[in-house]
């Protein structure tokens, strides 16, 4: 109960504070710079920005990755925050977090798109167009960035949604390791503590599901 309360009063805050509390927003300038962004229309606009724009298009993909398989056997379905994450990041990952219960056994059969999921290959991709991202937007302007984070709602709110979504994921990491046959707490500790990349490494290397038919 203590962990619902806590992780639902941090999404109320993140609310909160994306809407009264980060730097006041242009609506129409970040309309036109997230469709410059979507369009492939990049001309002036820091590396570094479209690098976390398109990496905040991994993070739903890894978080699929657990979340599906985490939601069988829950009293909620995991699939509608699993898809609103692609636009909200966290925004939709936390009441999910909030509501979920210890799962640490998959029951059923995995069809195609689990076992699309579940595939290392799917982790290979992620990691490899992440690595490609991160390269990127090395040669953007730190100084320029960091400008645009303390004047910009989108750019501000976006980096401290890839900051919690690095943070919450060690929360569902556990019971995925466990409904795998994977007791190892020091490897939870090495996928957990590295942001992005440890997640992506688990995802290449993880052994696959254990199926259950047990209800």
């Amino acid at each position: 109960m203590l962990r619902r309360i806590l992780l639902l009063a941090i999404w109320l805050g993140f609310v909160s504070y994306a809407f009264f509390l980060a730097p006041p927003d242009n609506f129409p300038l970040t309309v036109e710079l997230i469709k410059n962004l979507c369009v492939g229309n990049w001309q002036g606009i820091n590396p570094l920005i479209i690098a976390l724009f398109y990496l905040m298009g991994i993070w739903p993909l890894v978080y699929s990755s657990v979340l599906f398989f985490d939601g069988r056997g829950q009293k909620i379905v995991a699939w509608p925050f699993a898809f609103a994450s692609f636009a909200v990041g966290a925004f939709a990952i936390l009441p999910y977090l909030a509501l979920r219960s210890k799962n640490p056994e998959f029951t059923g059969d995995k069809n195609w798109f689990l076992k699309n999921f579940d595939s290392r290959w799917t982790g290979i991709f992620l990691t490899l167009a992440a690595l490609v991202l991160v390269g990127y937007g090395w040669r953007g302007d730190g100084f320029d960035f960091v400008y645009q984070w303390q004047t910009n709602r989108f750019i501000h709110v976006m980096t401290l949604d890839f900051l919690l979504l690095s943070l919450l994921f060690p929360i569902l990491l556990g019971d995925d390791m466990k409904r795998r046959g994977w007791h190892n707490h020091r490897l939870w500790w090495l996928f957990a503590l590295i942001p992005l990349f440890g997640p992506l490494v688990y995802l290449c290397v993880r052994p696959p599901t254990k199926e259950s038919t047990s209800q």
